[in-house]
């Protein structure tokens, strides 16, 4: 049986820390300060400046850290070097050259590839440096990604996050780092400066892997409360009475929580975070089951609904917007 146990130690923000370490047996190893952990200012190239990279970019400069940046909108990149104080790179590999550690927080590993390997971002760094992919990529993608860099003398680190835009600019994401631990242990404060819960979920890709099955089951728990709502309605009963009910009882899940109320039934429908992401999440989930050879039916409907709504809204649309798209398709 796995454990997870978490120790609380100070963070670079004056807060504390969970740091946790999934381990058979919940046998719970002490991170000290060992003289290890990287110097506490790094020269950091930051690849990906979306809603969620630019407010963690900003933590890192604020935390002393030297950004170099690069992003594929121009304005957006001027701004973040603003914001930051760092460098406006014209490139990724431009932003990659002299930096100590390299941060990709980009839609897929896809494009992470195509960053690092195509467009010669591995190939600036410097041997020895380590690549953090922050983005939610394909865990079994991620393990051929290590070996490759790993023959160029990079160590890869992947390092997916969740708690959406609202946490990231309050850094307080949840964030599951797999790969080498002692790497891992190197890169601590930098996580730290954008999250305040640090899972070790073990070799290179069990990140990823727990990021895509997290999102299926976010997923799936965000479809379930929308029906039940839904349903619930045409019988006579209130939503916003049915959230208060699910909160309190079992039903209770982060869609109830704290996306019902907030996002669904106010028409907002401004989460953040797109249905497109969502789908590529939950078939990444479902991948790896028939990669493991794992029978996952529901997975697979759970994409299928996915890709009906994003067929219907656009990928574009916030996930939130499953409820509405539930609406349309009961009236």
């Amino acid at each position: 049986m796995t454990e997870i146990n978490f120790c609380s130690i100070g963070s670079a923000r004056g807060g504390d820390v969970a740091w946790a370490i999934l381990r058979p047996g919940g046998d719970f190893r002490r991170r000290g300060t060992d003289g290890d952990n990287m110097n506490p200012q790094q020269t950091v190239a930051f690849i990906g400046l979306g809603q969620m990279g630019r407010p963690m970019s900003g933590h890192l400069a604020r935390a002393g850290h030297r950004i170099r940046a690069f992003d594929a909108s121009p304005e957006t990149l001027s701004a973040v070097a603003a914001e930051t104080g760092g460098t406006a790179c014209a490139s990724a590999a431009e932003a990659a050259q002299g930096a100590d550690l390299l941060i990709t927080m980009l839609p897929d590993g896809r494009i992470v590839r195509q960053v690092l390997l195509d467009a010669g971002a591995a190939a600036a760094l410097a041997r020895g440096a380590t690549v953090i992919d922050m983005s939610s990529s394909d865990p079994v993608g991620t393990r051929t990604l290590g070996e490759t860099l790993a023959a160029q003398g990079l160590r890869l680190i992947d390092a997916p996050v969740s708690g959406g835009v609202a946490r990231a600019k309050t850094a307080q994401l949840s964030i599951m780092a797999g790969g080498d631990a002692k790497t891992i242990e190197q890169a601590r404060p930098l996580l730290e400066t954008m999250g305040n819960r640090i899972f070790l979920t073990g070799p290179l890709g069990s990140g990823h892997a727990m990021k895509a099955l997290n999102n299926y089951v976010s997923a799936a728990g965000l479809a379930a409360v929308c029906e039940a709502l839904i349903v619930g309605r045409a019988f006579g009963l209130e939503p916003a009475a049915m959230t208060e009910v699910l909160n309190a009882s079992s039903g209770k899940n982060n869609t109830s929580e704290v996306k019902v109320k907030q996002f669904m039934l106010s028409g907002a429908f401004n989460s953040g975070f797109s249905a497109g992401l969502m789908v590529k999440d939950v078939a990444i989930a479902a991948q790896l089951a028939d990669a493991m050879g794992v029978k996952a039916p529901f997975a697979h409907d759970c994409v299928a609904v996915w890709q009906e709504m994003v067929a219907g809204l656009g990928a574009g649309a916030d996930h939130t917007e499953f409820f509405r798209f539930s609406e349309a398709g009961r009236r």
